[in-house]
């Protein structure tokens, strides 16, 4: 059986599916795609050009009438993947913290998601892509060769994330930690569009008990099967 030409990796926040979707495009010399990332090129542009973020109607134009390139990395300077507006390389500019402080409000806006939802096949249909989210095989690619949820419980994830801020020398409350990755979980799964769930022919993946080289060697058997 060949190499799924399209790959989709959904699932809740903190549950590893940027890392292991990394880890597997760079294994398959496929396009990384985390689609997060076009928000944030979104919202870098209306700062950038002046638009209020509480403008959704013009908002939303920038998104439909700009388009934003996400191609594999031309640099080793830690970016995953290079994105280009205009023919302007933004990779780390969105990354900014006016960007991280705006953009949960310009992903939340239905016309922006309708037109980045177009961006983001336009991309992905060109194949050899691990493409990164919480609706690709649903609503973004639901003809994707291999679809799959990873999911892990709340309170693995929370562990997860907790472990990762002390890893880093910094300062955190697990509890608090895990509050918010449940409220995060109820506003992806309820939301009115393109909610957080499992496509029907996804591959359901719990790695509440398994490593990172534990759930990457199990995605790398699922492309081979």
């Amino acid at each position: 059986m060949p190499i799924p030409n399209i790959i989709a990796i959904d699932g809740p926040a903190a549950s590893g599916k940027s890392t292991i979707g990394y880890q597997l495009a760079e294994s398959l010399a496929y396009l990384f795609f985390d689609t997060g990332l076009m928000y944030r090129a979104v919202t870098w542009l209306a700062l950038a050009r002046g638009i209020e973020i509480a403008d959704e109607t013009a908002v939303t134009a920038l998104a439909e009438e700009v388009p934003i390139e996400v191609t594999p990395p031309s640099q080793k300077d830690g970016r995953t993947c290079d994105v280009t507006v205009d023919d302007h390389d933004i990779t780390w500019e969105i990354r900014k913290p006016e960007v991280e402080a705006n953009v949960s409000v310009v992903s939340a806006y239905p016309g922006v998601r309708t037109a980045l939802t177009q961006q983001q096949r336009r991309i992905g249909l060109r194949g050899r892509v691990v493409m990164v989210g919480r609706d690709i095989g649903t609503i973004v690619l639901p003809e994707a060769d291999l679809k799959i949820y990873l999911d892990a419980s709340a309170e693995e994830r929370a562990r997860r994330r907790y472990t990762e801020i002390l890893g880093r020398g910094g300062s955190a409350d697990f509890n608090e930690i895990l509050s918010k990755v449940i409220a995060r979980d109820r506003i992806d799964s309820t939301r009115a569009i393109a909610p957080l769930k499992p496509a029907d022919d996804a591959i359901l993946l719990d790695s509440d008990h398994l490593n990172a080289e534990q759930v990457l060697q199990k995605v790398k058997e699922l492309c081979l099967n």
